[in-house]
């Protein structure tokens, strides 16, 4: 593998609940010009996975508990968006100023339980993450397979990062191919076995596809092409996941 081509697949509808994702990119992919083929893989933003299987929330809905209206009025937050962020969270990992870092039901360690409000398709309406990120990334390619299409899967999402600034779109979930790419055991041309050396592979496709995505493109498929992956329907995002007791950070 010497070069890859990523490139977006722009044309989608706006997503409603029931919508049918993998038909949707397929029809939007061919009418684009660039048909999807076997070995592509197809990355996915995960707020339109979220609207697809009705993730959203309408704020007007909620009833703020007294910790979410507290801590809302001393930094200025809706106290609903407060109260959406603690239930998607089975615990806060740091609270700092007007920051909460929580870990999410499914196991992800981020900002605000990775609830938002941009493009949810209305004012006051809050964007979820989807209740199970990998097995979205299956039924959508398994739609890509009824097709006639072996493409793997990511859902992705954008994520800050300790010990750097800026985000990065990671994968939240995966399938057909592994996330992680282990290197360990392998000897390099000098003669040293590498010991620790893992690379996400998932994450750095998730972030290579974000380039030609954006965050205003409304663009939120893309398709990398030329990376070489090995098909493995038992993948799941569950490796990447760091344990507690390893992190340094929880």
């Amino acid at each position: 593998m010497t070069s890859l081509q990523i490139f977006g697949v722009g044309g989608l509808p706006e997503i409603e609940p029931g919508a049918d994702l993998a038909g949707s990119i397929l029809r939007a992919a061919t009418e684009g010009g660039q048909a999807l083929k076997d070995g592509d893989v197809v990355v996915v933003t995960s707020k339109i996975v979220s609207k697809a299987e009705g993730r959203t929330v309408e704020l007007a809905e909620i009833v703020p508990s007294q910790f979410a209206l507290e801590w809302s009025a001393q930094w200025g937050k809706d106290p609903a968006v407060t109260e959406i962020v603690l239930r998607e969270s089975k615990r806060v990992v740091r609270q700092i100023g007007p920051i909460l870092i929580t870990e999410t039901h499914h196991g992800f360690v981020c900002a605000n339980s990775g609830v938002d409000q941009s493009s949810s398709g209305a004012h006051g309406r809050a964007v979820l993450l989807p209740l199970d990120s990998d097995d979205s990334a299956r039924r959508i390619r398994a739609g890509f397979v009824a097709a006639g299409v072996n493409a793997a899967v990511i859902i992705s999402d954008t994520f800050g990062r300790a010990w750097r600034e800026g985000q990065t779109d990671i994968a939240i979930g995966i399938a057909g191919m592994q996330p992680i790419l282990s290197y360990i055991g392998q000897v390099d041309p000098h003669g040293h076995e590498f010991m620790v050396q893992a690379l996400c592979t998932a994450d750095e496709l998730a972030g290579a596809a974000e380039l030609v995505k954006g965050n205003l493109s409304r663009v939120p498929v893309a398709v990398i092409r030329g990376y070489q992956w090995a098909q493995d329907d038992t993948a799941t995002i569950a490796p990447v996941l760091r344990d507690q007791s390893r992190d340094l950070f929880r």
